[in-house]
């Protein structure tokens, strides 16, 4: 009797809608988002791979292979996605994020390392958080302010900062819970662009800096505390102190000291690529360059400087070195390895092999055993010209005069990159890896005189901090810019299928179970192909140039397509490919959505420069000191029409008339510009003026 009443009661209870009784938090309160994304640990992520309806991590699945089982949306309906929302990321500078999603609910970053959390199921915002960046020191990235996303684990949301902190947010209320500073020496211009990783309830991050003289390494926090649990260097360090760990004493042996390489930092820097294997507990990290580029200056003897440009595989529990594969050895062109790598599962020669595709700056795609680190093939997916291929044994047939570069000549690809952040995919339906192919054209030459963290005029950005021992452009690039989306059989080692671009710097892909493949583009539109043929199937204005790569989830039963746009990175600095600009933007797509677009405006550019009062004795000096000062952000006078940052050569005349209340202490402080007080006197700004002036006039249709 006494369970009947019980059971009566409990039925009154849930009819009258008593408090707590089984309710359901709303969609989008922050009681709904604690509850979804406090189940998001490792097994949650094996199990969504299986049928992808969230994207809960950077490359949506442990092997990163930006693959979405989803078909909802395919090469039949594609062409009715229409926009559902759009999202104003109130960012002026480039955008980089792949947007992560939980049961609807979006983490994306901005430029800045601002975070947004939106309702992706209305566009609305949820919180942002700003690690409030110090502005002014913007300078010490090579590659613009930017972020490429976030982690989601156990309820909590984590960033790393542009300045290197490490930030573990509230995921309901984008409150601090702890904070890290991962930087060992700020001394050096150590920053952090990439996504945090979480293997295993551990954080792991890298850094970026290699062209002003840093150590690279890779450290591991516990994602609950965000105590250090293990941290490892990419190349080792002063040799009269004792080795971190065999690894280093291994590496030390293929590095010259005679030059005193630790000095200069020796680079490395892993500022992008970690993936993990969970059935072989290895995790991978792509590092990065040597400090300075130039190995004649690096470690003139030679050596293959371990472990530069290499893919190399750690214990995620210990950080202990398990094995490596150096893809340049001895890297004398700033070809990192840091690119996106997609651990795939393939048949090759008839038997199943677990391997790693990559495809590196240097212009080859590679397919290596992620079990052992042993090379499986090579092939130049681009035109190259400092090696003919690689020998069986894994090793690059090096062009001798490639590495000579005591006069000026072309690097193809150059150090741009035949491929660089831009995630490619890689479908197991078709077997194909796309990735966006590129060529910017950069002349290099070795500085032989260079000294570290010496500032002389004419070396690129030395006012600045690089420390790269070469020249650039000393004479014009005659090679071409290229900008390509490859389809790659990775089997095979050839091209299925390609689609050319007007520029280089397009954004990165997803591919989908839809026969589908989408990519932004650097002239502003959304496309989606059919991933086995290359038809092109739909395309949408985005604005602006897309660098970032889209993800697409399910929400409430429906397909989404997201892709957050804002045009910038290094080379969008001071290039562009389109006559529009507006804020960093989500933009969201559903199979009839009818949503406005957002207002972008027509980029703001003045006739080209005239009027300037100027000495034409001071046009050389003021080469000179432009060079080291200005040039890798403004671009050339003129002839480059700006990127995200203005190019000077179409500025009001008064701006430059009155330069020097901008470069000392001036306005633009806030937005990244640095303060050159101590680094320029006044002189040295009336011969950038000339410069800057006299090549307008040079230039200017007769």
């Amino acid at each position: 009797m006494k369970k009947i009443h019980a059971a009566l009661a409990l039925g009154a209870l849930l009819c009258l809608g008593a408090p707590g009784a089984l309710a359901q938090p709303a969609k989008g309160s922050p009681e709904h988002i604690k509850a979804v994304t406090q189940k998001v640990d490792g097994a949650f992520i094996r199990a969504n791979a299986a049928k992808t309806p969230d994207w809960p991590s950077y490359g949506l699945d442990y092997a990163e292979t930006r693959f979405s089982k989803l078909d909802q949306v395919n090469a039949g309906n594609v062409k009715e996605l229409g926009l559902a929302w759009s999202y104003d990321l109130q960012s002026t500078r480039g955008v980089e994020a792949t947007p992560l999603v939980v049961d609807g609910i979006m983490y994306v970053t901005a430029s800045w390392s601002v975070v947004h959390a939106i309702d992706a199921r209305t566009g609305k915002q949820l919180w942002t958080y700003d690690p409030k960046v110090d502005r002014s020191k913007g300078f010490k990235g090579c590659c613009d302010v930017v972020n490429r996303g976030v982690a989601i684990y156990q309820g909590k949301v984590y960033v790393a900062s542009y300045d290197g902190r490490l930030i573990a947010l509230d995921a309901a209320n984008g409150q601090v819970v702890w904070e890290k500073d991962t930087i060992i020496d700020h001394s050096r211009s150590y920053t952090i662009t990439g996504a945090p990783r979480v293997f295993k309830g551990k954080v792991i991050i890298g850094n970026g800096g290699a062209e002003y003289g840093v150590r690279g390494y890779v450290t591991a926090y516990d994602a609950a505390s965000g105590d250090q649990k293990w941290r490892w260097f990419v190349v080792p360090g002063d040799p009269s102190k004792p080795y971190e760990d065999a690894s280093m004493a291994k590496a030390a042996k293929t590095w010259d000291p005679s030059n005193k390489y630790w000095e200069a930092g020796g680079g490395g820097t892993a500022w992008d690529s970690l993936t993990f294997d969970p059935e072989l507990n290895l995790m991978y990290v792509g590092t990065g360059n040597g400090s300075p580029w130039a190995q004649s200056q690096r470690s003139p003897k030679g050596g293959d400087n371990l472990y530069l440009a290499s893919i190399v595989a750690l214990d995620p529990d210990t950080g202990k070195y398990k094995w490596h594969y150096q893809e340049t050895p001895g890297d004398n062109w700033d070809y990192t390895s840091t690119q996106p790598m997609i651990l795939a599962d393939v048949k090759i020669g008839g038997k199943p092999r677990k391997v790693i595709l990559h495809a590196p700056k240097n212009g080859f795609f590679f397919v290596i055993d992620r079990t052992n680190g042993k090379f499986i093939s090579a092939k130049n997916f681009v035109e190259v010209n400092w090696a003919t291929g690689y020998d069986k044994n894994g090793r690059p047939i090096e062009i001798a005069a490639a590495r000579q570069n005591t006069k000026p000549g072309d690097s193809v690809p150059g150090p741009f990159g035949a491929h660089n952040w831009h995630p490619m995919s890689y479908s197991p339906q078709t077997g194909l890896a796309y990735l966006p192919a590129q060529h910017v054209p950069l002349n290099l030459m070795d500085d032989k005189d260079w000294k570290f963290n010496e500032n002389a005029p004419g070396r690129p950005h030395a006012a600045l901090g690089w420390n790269t021992a070469k020249f650039a452009n000393a004479e014009p690039p005659t090679s071409k810019p290229m900008g390509r989306l490859v389809a790659w059989d990775p089997v095979a080692q050839k091209e299925a299928w390609g689609v050319d671009y007007v520029s280089p710097w397009n954004g990165g892909t997803l591919t989908t179970a839809g026969n589908l493949v989408f990519q932004g583009t650097a002239d502003g539109r959304l496309v989606a192909y059919n991933a086995k043929t290359g038809d092109k199937l739909w395309e949408t204005p985005t604005g602006t140039g897309v660098v970032a790569a889209p993800a697409t989830y399910m929400v409430d039963g429906k397909q989404y397509v997201s892709v957050a746009v804002g045009w910038g990175g290094v080379y969008g600095l001071a290039q562009r490919a389109t006559e529009r600009q507006g804020p960093g933007t989500v933009y969201t797509f559903v199979v009839g959505g009818n949503a406005p677009k957002p207002e972008f405006v027509q980029y703001r550019m003045d006739k080209l420069l005239q009027g300037v009062k100027y000495d034409p004795a001071k046009v050389e000096a003021g080469t000179y000191l432009y060079v080291s000062n200005c040039v890798f952000c403004h671009g050339v006078p003129g002839v480059d029409r700006g990127g995200n940052i203005p190019n000077l050569g179409y500025m009001n005349a008064s701006f430059i008339e009155n330069l020097d209340k901008f470069v000392f202490k001036g306005p633009a402080m806030e937005r990244g510009m640095p303060d050159f007080t101590g680094k320029l006197t006044p002189d040295d700004v009336d011969k950038i003026k000339a410069f800057i002036q006299g090549t307008a006039d040079a230039i200017r249709p007769k």
